[in-house]
C-alpha cells in the first residue's frame, strides 16, 4: 500500500496527526497506521497499548466536537487509528478545521469552512435567507402557467415551493429563481474547428436559472439542430440529442455548488458539446452511482423539487441514466470527467452509422471482431504496402474503429465490437 487521500503512515506520535484526524472527521473518513515510517517500512512500537491510551487522551482533548474512531493494535506491533465521517463538521484542531490534499492535510479555506459548518447543521447553502425583500418572479410564474396551469404567482404559491416563509421571508433559492439575482450564471461560447475560432461568445448571469436555461436552449437548437423537407414531409433533424443536452444543463443548474463565483460553461464545438459545471459529487454519492442509475441525491433540493415539478427533470437520480440512453443507438457515446471541484458532460454528435474511405473499408473487411490478425496475416491479403497499410489502421484506431492488442512482435489487431454492425 501506499499513503493517499484515505491513509497516512506515522512513525511516531507527534500532535501533526491530531490535524489529519480532523480532516477524515471533515470529509470521507480514513486510516491512520502508527509504526510505519514514510518508505512503507514497519517500525513496531514498543508499547503499543500505553501509545492507544495516549492517542485516545489526545484526539478528546484536542478534536471538538468528538470524533468517532476507533483503534487496533496488529501482530506487528504497528497501531491502526481508524476515524469515521463525522456528522456535525467542522471537526477543528485548535480551533482550525483540516482536509486532505491527496497525501498532505491542509487548513480549509473560508469558503470551505462555510460548507463545512451548513453541513454540520443539515443545511444547504439555498436554504439560507436572502437579505433581499424586493425579488420578483415572472419567468417562474410563466413556467408555474404552462406547466401546472396555476395562474396567480402569490405568497403561497411560493412557500409550497419553499422559497418563502413568514419568519425568514425569500431564502437564497427565491433569488436564484428571482428575475434579477447577483448569482453567477452560464457562459456560452460557439467554436470552429477548435478553441482558437470563436463564432460566438455569451454570458447569462443575474437572471432567474429558468430564463437561462431558455437562453442557452435556443443557442443549442441554432447550432444542432436544422430540418429536411421531403416532399409534403419536414423532419427534425438532432446533431447532438435535445433531450440529452436538455438534461446535462438542468443538472449543472440544480447540482452545481452556488457559493462559488464560477459560472457554468458550456462549449459548442463542430463534433461535441462539453458542459462544465462548478463543484463536484456530494459527499453522499459515489462516482459509480452518479453514473450508473443510483437514488435521488440532490445538492440543492429545493431547486430540483421545482425543476422537478416544472417538468425539466426526472427527481429520481437517472438524468445520467437518460443521456446514456439517448445515445443507446448511437456508435458516439457521452463522457463524464468527475473532479473534486467540477464535473464535465461531453456530449457527442448521434451517429448511428460509421463513414468509412474505399481503403479504410477495404482493411476492415479484413479483420474480425473476435479473431486477432498480425500485421503479417493482413499483409498477406492487403493490396496496400505495409506502409499505407499500418497508416490506414492507425487512422482507424483514432476512430474507435479498430482496436490494438499486445506489443512488438505480438502485436494485433481486430475490429471494435461495438461498432461492428454499423460498418
Amino acid at each position: 500500500m501506499k499513503e493517499n487521500k484515505n491513509l497516512e503512515w506515522k512513525e511516531k506520535m507527534t500532535p501533526q496527526y491530531l490535524k489529519t484526524v480532523s480532516a477524515f472527521s471533515n470529509y470521507e473518513g480514513g486510516i491512520i497506521v502508527f509504526g510505519m515510517n514514510d518508505q512503507g517500512k514497519v517500525v513496531p512500537i514498543s508499547n503499543p497499548e500505553e501509545l492507544c491510551l495516549n492517542i485516545e487522551n489526545q484526539i478528546n482533548d484536542n478534536i471538538h466536537p468528538q470524533p468517532e474512531y476507533s483503534l487496533e493494535v496488529l501482530e506487528n506491533a504497528t497501531i491502526e487509528l481508524h476515524v469515521q465521517k463525522g456528522e456535525h463538521t467542522p471537526y477543528r484542531y485548535k480551533g482550525k478545521a483540516y482536509k486532505r490534499n491527496d497525501t498532505a492535510t491542509i487548513e480549509v479555506d473560508d469558503l470551505e469552512l462555510s460548507r463545512l459548518i451548513l453541513e454540520g447543521k443539515n443545511l444547504e447553502f439555498e436554504e439560507l435567507p436572502s437579505q433581499k425583500e424586493d425579488l420578483t418572479f415572472s419567468t417562474l410564474a410563466e413556467y408555474l402557467r404552462q406547466a401546472l396551469g396555476i395562474q396567480e404567482m402569490n405568497e403561497n404559491v411560493l412557500k409550497s415551493l419553499e422559497l418563502y416563509d413568514k419568519h425568514q421571508k425569500y431564502n437564497l433559492a427565491a433569488e436564484i429563481l428571482a428575475d434579477r439575482n447577483t448569482f453567477p450564471g452560464i457562459d456560452v461560447a460557439v467554436f470552429g474547428k477548435d478553441e482558437n475560432i470563436i463564432w460566438k461568445r455569451v454570458s447569462f448571469v443575474n437572471q432567474s436559472i429558468l430564463l437561462q436555461y431558455d437562453q442557452v436552449a435556443q443557442i443549442y437548437k441554432e447550432q444542432y439542430q436544422y430540418e429536411t423537407i421531403t416532399g409534403f414531409e419536414r423532419e427534425k433533424i438532432e446533431l447532438v440529442p435535445e433531450v440529452a443536452f436538455r438534461e446535462a444543463i438542468a443538472n449543472a443548474l440544480i447540482h452545481r455548488v452556488w457559493d462559488s463565483k464560477r459560472n457554468i460553461q458550456v462549449s459548442m464545438f463542430e463534433d461535441r458539446i462539453e458542459i462544465l459545471s462548478p463543484g463536484g459529487l456530494p459527499s453522499e454519492i459515489t462516482k459509480e452511482e452518479f453514473l450508473g442509475k443510483h437514488g435521488s441525491v440532490m445538492r440543492n433540493r429545493i431547486l430540483g423539487n421545482i425543476f422537478f415539478r416544472l417538468k425539466l427533470v426526472e427527481i429520481f437520480g437517472t438524468g445520467i441514466y437518460r443521456i446514456r440512453q439517448a445515445y443507446e443507438n448511437s456508435i458516439t457515446q457521452p463522457t463524464f470527467l468527475i473532479s473534486e471541484h467540477s464535473i464535465l458532460i461531453a456530449l457527442p454528435l448521434f451517429k448511428d452509422h460509421i463513414e468509412l474511405s474505399e481503403d479504410e473499408s477495404i482493411i476492415c473487411e479484413q479483420l474480425s471482431p473476435t479473431r486477432i490478425h498480425t500485421m503479417s496475416q493482413i499483409m498477406k491479403i492487403s493490396p496496400f504496402s505495409r506502409t499505407k497499410t499500418r497508416t490506414i489502421l492507425n487512422h482507424l484506431i483514432e476512430k474507435n474503429i479498430v482496436e490494438k492488442t499486445g506489443v512488438g512482435r505480438s502485436t494485433g489487431y481486430l475490429l471494435s465490437k461495438s461498432i461492428t454492425s454499423s460498418i
